[in-house]
């Protein structure tokens, strides 16, 4: 399996010229329209989200990335800002 590619495993994504989202086990996990992408792991702070999450960065060249650091998540921003990681984060695409 590639890691810069969502597999179909509990994953399903639509995407169009107005935005597009990944949807992981019953929750929109990343969300882009326009030039804002929002991003909601709904509680479920767990590798396969956070790995998903960078998947989808990577196949939809979104330009973020998440990681984890002493139990805390952290967003690397399209602008290469790195911010606390929260459930409903909005981030701005590189424009």
């Amino acid at each position: 399996m590639a890691y810069d590619k969502l597999s179909t495993y509990k994953t399903a994504w639509t995407q169009d010229d107005e935005g597009g989202c990944v949807i992981y086990t019953k929750t929109k996990i990343v969300e882009w329209v326009g030039t804002k992408i929002k991003l909601n792991s709904d509680g479920w702070e767990t590798v396969t989200t956070k790995r998903k999450m960078n998947q989808a960065s990577h196949q939809f060249g979104l330009g973020f990335g998440v990681f984890q650091k002493d139990w805390v998540w952290y967003v690397d921003t399209p602008q290469g800002d790195t911010v606390k990681y929260y459930d409903g984060i909005t981030l701005e695409m590189k424009g």
